[in-house]
């Protein structure tokens, strides 16, 4: 259906403004995407994979103003075609990144390119880490964009990659349509399910034919996992207790190579995922393109937290390229322990971005054995 003028006039009036992510608190305060003239004449485009329109790209923000981005991708083509929409949007977020062609995104998740380690006095205080990264396939559109059926067909792919899968990468597929219940209360219990309950990404056609197609691959040892179809295709996930980052990064890498070597051994396709030479690695969201990796730490620092507070370390984290969560995720209440991760995705390599989560974590100890 064609994006008509009144649906038009009220995205552009409710669309949230969009701020880049070393806001400040706060709302934020920049222009609307939608204020360029130019995109205006594209409000009856459709892309040609998924009929992508800026209605529908836009409905995120239109329905709920609060939302920080508020715009999706239904496809790889939604980036070009609607790029007076989603250029501005990702130059404000990812600070100092230019889409003009000047800048070209690298993947590098080498973990011997990792020169800074934890000290002994952070290593003490970190309860757990937690890498994930995600990767859509090129073969379907984005799922925003996506139906019952494609969301079926990326879920007995992968399937038959995790066949494939070795060593302790090796592990069990849960379908949402057909785990039992003890399987399900297991994954409640092991904080390892995802459930189709968030607003914001029901807004943007994540959850579209909830639960088909939906999944979790869980390891042996319970320290690689996988998220089919949760909002990208493919949600890598690496983690364990205790602080040993270059462990859970190094389970990480392997695991994007493997999963990457079976799915083009499965399709007998030489290039099986998304990806665009000033993008990066594509998401649905702008705010994930490039890297679409968040490294975090859980780090004990509860009289860091009584001396200076919640909003002063996430000021001091985002002076490191980093920022603070509470331990539940963002907006949770902060009593002893902080979240920490990398903030930024686009333009810079994976273990890079590790080592600014590593630094941030030291520099945060420190301070915390500083108190008195």
């Amino acid at each position: 259906m064609a994006c008509d003028d009144e649906v038009w006039a009220y995205a552009q009036a409710s669309l949230p403004r969009v701020s880049s992510n070393d806001r400040e608190t706060g709302p934020p305060s920049g222009p609307r995407p939608t204020d360029a003239p130019s995109i205006a004449k594209l409000k009856d485009h459709k892309t040609a994979s998924a009929g992508w329109t800026l209605a529908r790209a836009i409905n995120t923000g239109t329905c709920y103003p609060s939302s920080f981005v508020g715009c999706h991708a239904g496809d790889l083509e939604s980036y070009t075609d609607y790029k007076e929409l989603f250029y501005p949007v990702i130059e404000m977020y990812h600070k100092g990144y230019k889409t003009d062609g000047s800048m070209k995104h690298v993947t590098d998740m080498d973990v011997e390119k990792i020169t800074t380690g934890l000290g002994d006095t952070t290593q003490a205080k970190i309860i757990s880490t937690r890498i994930r990264t995600a990767r859509n396939l090129k073969m379907f559109p984005l799922n925003p964009g996506g139906t019952k059926e494609t969301r079926l067909e990326i879920a007995d792919l992968v399937e038959k990659v995790f066949a494939t899968l070795e060593g302790d990468l090796a592990g069990k597929f849960y379908r949402h349509t057909s785990m039992t219940p003890g399987e399900t209360q297991n994954l409640v219990d092991w904080h390892f399910l995802f459930r189709g309950k968030d607003k914001m990404q029901a807004a943007s056609g994540y959850h579209a034919d909830w639960p088909h197609g939906r999944g979790i691959f869980v390891s042996a040892d319970e320290k690689f996992l996988l998220w089919i179809n949760e909002g990208d295709h493919i949600r890598i996930i690496s983690m364990e207790q205790g602080g040993d980052v270059k462990s859970v990064f190094s389970r990480l890498s392997r695991g994007v190579a493997a999963i990457e070597a079976g799915l083009k051994a499965v399709t007998g396709r030489d290039d099986v995922y998304m990806h665009d030479e000033i993008l990066g690695k594509i998401a649905c969201c702008p705010s994930n393109l490039g890297t679409c990796m968040r490294g975090s730490v859980h780090i004990l620092v509860p009289k860091l937290i009584a001396k200076i507070g919640f909003d002063e370390i996430d000021k001091i984290a985002r002076g490191m390229n980093c920022q603070a969560r509470g331990s539940s995720g963002e907006h949770s209440e902060v009593i002893d322990r902080i979240d920490i991760s990398n903030w930024r995705r686009l333009g810079f390599p994976e273990y890079l971005l590790v080592q600014d989560m590593i630094k941030c974590a030291n520099t945060l100890a420190e301070m915390e054995d500083e108190c008195c």
